[in-house]
Parts: C-alpha cells; sequence; structure tokens
C-alpha cells in the first residue's frame, strides 16, 4: 500500500465522478475523502488539514465560488482545484484571482488533474510552513519584555547601542544587557538572523513597540 502523499477532498454531486477520481487518486497515494454537496464539506473538520480540494463550480446547493470565499474567509490553507461541466471565461477569471490553483474542464485527463493535483500540494505545504514560521516567530516575540521588544525594533533599524540608549534616556550598558537577553530569548546570534526572524511577523505588531516615553529606566525588565 502506497504511503498518503497528501490529503485530497472531492467535492462533486455526481457520485461516478467521485468514484473514478477516487479512484485515479487514490493509486496516486492520495488519501481521498468525497462530499456530494457544499453544505457537507463546510460542515467537515477535514478541509483544515485538506492540502487540496477539487471542487465542482455547479453545486446543487451552492456556487463552488462562494464555496472558495468562505474557505478563504475562514483562513484555509488549502489550495482549490475547480472542475465544471462547462466552459465558464468570467467564473475561472474569478476564480484564479481568488487564488485557485487551475480551473479544469470535465472530462479531465488523468496525467492534467494529477499534475494539477500535485501543484495545488505543493503550494498548500508551502503555505503551511510558511505560517507556522511566523507563528514560532511571533510567540518568540511575544515572549519579550515591552524594553527588550523596543530595543529589538531599533537593533533592526539599524540603530547602534549607544544610539539607542540616547534614544531611551539611558546608558550603553544597560540597552547591551537588554540586547543580550533578547537575542537569546529569540535564539539568534547575529543581527542579519534578528532582521530575518523579525521580517517573518510582518506586518510588526506596533504594541510591541511601546514609545520611548511609556518605558522609565525603573521599569520591570
Amino acid at each position: 500500500m502506497k504511503e498518503s502523499t497528501g490529503k485530497v477532498l472531492l467535492v462533486d454531486d455526481d457520485e461516478s465522478i467521485l468514484r473514478s477520481l477516487g479512484r485515479l487518486l487514490g493509486a496516486s497515494g492520495y488519501h481521498v475523502l468525497s462530499f456530494q454537496s457544499a453544505r457537507a464539506l463546510l460542515d467537515s473538520d477535514e478541509t483544515e488539514t485538506a492540502d487540496c480540494i477539487i471542487l465542482d463550480l455547479g453545486l446543487p446547493d451552492s456556487d463552488g465560488l462562494h464555496v472558495q470565499e468562505t474557505l478563504a474567509a475562514a483562513g484555509g490553507s488549502q489550495s482549490i482545484v475547480f472542475l465544471t461541466g462547462r466552459g465558464d471565461i468570467p467564473a475561472s477569471v474569478r476564480a484564479m484571482k481568488a487564488g485557485a490553483v487551475d480551473f479544469l474542464t470535465k472530462p479531465v485527463e488523468a496525467d492534467t488533474l494529477l499534475a494539477t493535483v500535485e501543484v495545488a500540494r505543493q503550494r498548500a505545504r508551502s503555505l503551511r510552513e510558511t505560517e507556522e514560521k511566523k507563528a514560532s516567530a511571533v510567540r518568540l516575540v511575544d515572549s519579550l519584555t515591552p524594553r527588550e521588544a523596543q530595543v529589538m525594533h531599533l537593533v533592526v533599524a539599524g540603530r547602534l547601542n549607544k544610539q539607542i540608549a540616547a534614544d531611551l534616556g539611558t546608558v550603553e550598558k544597560t540597552i547591551k544587557v537588554h540586547r543580550g537577553r533578547m537575542m537569546t530569548k529569540l535564539g539568534v546570534r547575529t543581527v542579519a538572523d534578528l532582521v530575518r526572524l523579525v521580517a517573518v511577523t510582518d506586518p510588526p505588531d506596533q504594541a510591541l513597540v511601546p514609545s520611548p516615553t511609556t518605558i522609565r529606566e525603573g521599569d520591570e525588565l
């Protein structure tokens, strides 16, 4: 038995299409789940971990484009491939602008479908990795004290220790202590590494950058 290469959700009201595509994708190593309506899909928790959703444009209970919008609004990282029985240029343009991987017409050739699903799988995995890196970076930044966060952003802005000390109304020795603690907490050793980590959290949370007047030298660190 082949190891699963990803999770694919099939959404179509035609049972014969669900069976044929399910067999094709299953034989290629994908874990496949089938749904015959938009509501069944949206009510399922499977969308949260799916790599690809093959979505019929004309479902009986909902427009496929509406399903795409609903999933996007929920913050899903899955990639969508539309499959339709009719050519619909305006719909295809709208779907692609909204982030669909492709817009295929039935009957679709096996090689074309498999190639498209693989592109969708890779896109979904890449997006998840990016989201995981961002979440990790945000957690690290959130672990900083307000003063450390302030020093972090000034370092990223290219300020030297003595300049930061002057900006914050303290002495350079104190800034070195804050800077050392900040770098240790974030797990970085160089300014270049720090800049890359902060860039991942873009747009930066301004709440993490208190103005100099909000922190006094005697504040809790």
